[in-house]
């Protein structure tokens, strides 16, 4: 009997509103047209997920835009990396679903059982990089790289046409708390990503490259048959939509070759 592989994690960092979660989705898309199988396999998982309770005094502060939702104090990371662990060690887990109009947990929670593990698991969520533990767990780290003023654009929207937020709060907020916890918080976790991904889902050069090394490890039937399609952090790659794969310091020069080692379509062995 063949042994189950372990769950292949990937973390998908990026700031508020840069497109995590449309990166993820692009995601599953693309490995499900290559295999429609593999739709049922994947599982995403959101920081919110993990924010900790809220006090009612808490909620009163949150309202008047007092009280910081991006700051690394507001996410249980502990429970985030036991969750992750239970899954990857094949345990039944309930994972809390959060609702962002409410800044609460509803009552419904997904279960995952041995039975129905993903074969790829996904953990997105502003700070998954900054935590070291939940870092140091994931096989492919992705940061989705996208300019300020589209991610506050895209925040005014959402929380106006979703949530029904004043612009004036909306944008307060935003200079108080979202734009300085991501300078000094998530833009320096960048670093650790092995694939940068500017412009999110619509790089298609990305999301196909990396859809195709997902592909190779889930169509691989032993575990010692296929080594997981890890990317070395010094190999990150800044793949922009116009180009196969680029190194954010490899020079254009044609008198320059990119170092092979930049380059993610190579298969692992």
């Amino acid at each position: 009997m063949l042994k189950k592989k372990e769950p292949f994690l990937i973390g998908v960092a990026g700031g508020i509103s840069s497109g995590k979660s449309t990166v993820c989705k692009k995601i599953i898309q693309e490995l499900a047209l290559l295999n429609n199988q593999h739709q049922k396999h994947v599982l995403v998982i959101s920081l919110d997920s993990f924010y900790k309770p809220l006090s009612q005094d808490e909620l009163v502060r949150l309202e008047r835009g007092e009280l910081n939702l991006d700051h690394p104090s507001a996410f249980d990371d502990e429970l985030a990396y036991e969750t992750l662990i239970k899954i990857i060690n094949g345990k039944t887990v309930q994972i809390p679903v959060y609702e962002k109009k409410r800044y609460k947990f509803s009552d419904e929670k997904i279960t995952v059982t041995p039975e129905l593990a993903p074969d790829i698991l996904i953990i997105e969520g502003i700070l998954i990089f900054y935590y070291p533990k939940i870092r140091e767990l994931c096989k492919m780290k992705l940061f989705v790289d996208c300019d300020a003023d589209t991610r506050l654009s895209r925040r005014v929207l959402r929380d106006m046409g979703e949530y029904n937020r004043p612009l004036d709060q909306i944008l307060s907020y935003y200079q108080k708390f979202v734009k300085p916890a991501f300078e000094e918080f998530c833009l320096p976790t960048k670093k650790y990503a092995d694939v940068i991904i500017p412009r999110g889902a619509e790089n298609l050069v990305a999301i196909n490259l990396i859809v195709q090394h997902l592909n190779d490890y889930l169509n691989s039937s032993r575990t010692d048959q296929f080594d997981s399609p890890r990317i070395e952090p010094r190999n990150a790659l800044n793949i922009s939509n116009n180009s196969q794969s680029t190194n954010s310091s490899t020079s254009n020069s044609p008198n320059k070759t990119p170092s092979k080692r930049n380059d993610l379509s190579t298969r692992p062995h």
